[in-house]
């Protein structure tokens, strides 16, 4: 028996849910927290249902980019870096808030593209990422923007090669990409 979204009843799924920028941020200059509030919802329904899920996360660089009262997007890869590392603990704010109030737990895990090139860094973050599912924990995942810059350079958008990573993986059943781009 199959749902309309693909998910079976009563086997086990891991699935990956990448959120972008757009999509969080709704008309807002910032995470929507109602919008984070409903996702959670959902993720916290489908690990109910005993599906795994993984929730990959854009954000922070707008984040920072509101915090630090910037009205245009930043095109220096310096600055970008820096609105990333103030709006990233206010991201995980949000989601840990989101997650709290249906008394679920959330780790931040971030990644660089350079995590998956080195065997023993990708064998550790599997390992770490298997685990906190185990115990319950919804991994929350973003690209390490402070410190990698491949992503915000080369203009990859909103962590979907991230998030194919982390699905391929982590033997993902579903990738989920929620955008407002086409296609």
């Amino acid at each position: 028996c199959s749902t309309r979204s693909g998910l079976r009843m009563g086997k086990r799924q891991r699935i990956v849910v990448k959120v972008g920028t757009n999509t969080l941020c709704g008309d807002l200059d910032r995470p929507d927290p109602w919008f984070m509030a409903a996702l959670a919802d959902e993720i916290v329904d489908l690990r109910k249902s005993g599906h795994q899920v993984i929730l990959v996360t854009s954000g922070a660089i707008g984040t920072g980019r509101a915090i630090l009262g910037l009205t245009d997007k930043p095109r220096d890869v310096r600055l970008r870096q820096a609105c990333a590392a103030v709006g990233q603990p206010r991201l995980m704010e949000g989601w840990a808030s989101a997650f709290a109030r249906r008394g679920v737990h959330v780790a931040q895990v971030l990644l660089t593209y350079h995590t998956f090139a080195a065997r023993h860094s990708y064998l550790h973050m599997r390992e770490a990422m298997l685990k906190l599912l185990d115990m319950g924990i919804v991994p929350v995942v973003n690209e390490n923007d402070t410190t990698s810059i491949s992503e915000i350079d080369a203009g990859f958008g909103d962590n979907d090669r991230l998030s194919a990573l982390v699905a391929t993986k982590l033997e993902a059943d579903l990738l989920v990409i929620l955008s407002d781009v086409a296609g």
